[in-house]
């Protein structure tokens, strides 16, 4: 059973090689893949407004933060970005987190969600995406040097949220 929490400083163990694997493999962040354990403990967990993993029988399964998109008047939309071992994916984490994280979103006060830079290349993240209500508000060619493809485009994809009540 998935259990979905906020995460702790101790969560960093476990959420560190999903992160590692992820941007080293270069195909789907535009993070540096050579990001150091330390640097990417303030990208995850200290530079979000918050930080949630996905645990089954206390593993870390699956992770995603929240993050304000753009200071000042933009401040109201927020961005997230998430990650599902390998060995847990196929079985409906990403999209729990997704929701969740909307849930999330919406009781921190964020009016909509943005995600801005989707590659192209990762269909199954576009395809949940707009499953999930997600629509494509625009597209940077050529935006991403893919370590097997070249360069593919992005998309940026945008979602209004309910407000909890």
């Amino acid at each position: 059973m998935i259990s979905i929490r906020l995460a702790g400083g101790d969560d960093f163990d476990q959420v560190w090689p999903l992160l590692r694997d992820v941007f080293r493999a270069g195909d789907t962040y535009a993070v540096d893949p050579d990001i150091t354990q330390d640097a990417a403990f303030t990208y995850w967990m200290t530079q979000a407004a918050a930080t949630y993993v996905a645990t089954d029988e206390g593993r870390v399964v699956g992770t995603y933060y929240i993050k304000t998109n753009q200071a000042g008047g933009g401040a109201h939309i927020c961005n997230c970005g998430y990650i599902v071992s390998p060995d847990a994916r196929g079985q409906g984490i990403a999209e729990q987190l997704c929701w969740h994280s909307q849930d999330a979103a919406a009781a921190l006060g964020y009016r909509a969600m943005q995600f801005n830079f989707v590659l192209s290349s990762n269909a199954g993240a576009v395809r949940l995406w707009q499953k999930l209500g997600y629509a494509t508000v625009g597209t940077i060619p050529a935006a991403f040097d893919h370590p097997d493809l070249g360069m593919v485009d992005a998309y940026v994809m945008y979602k209004p949220l309910s407000q909890p009540k």
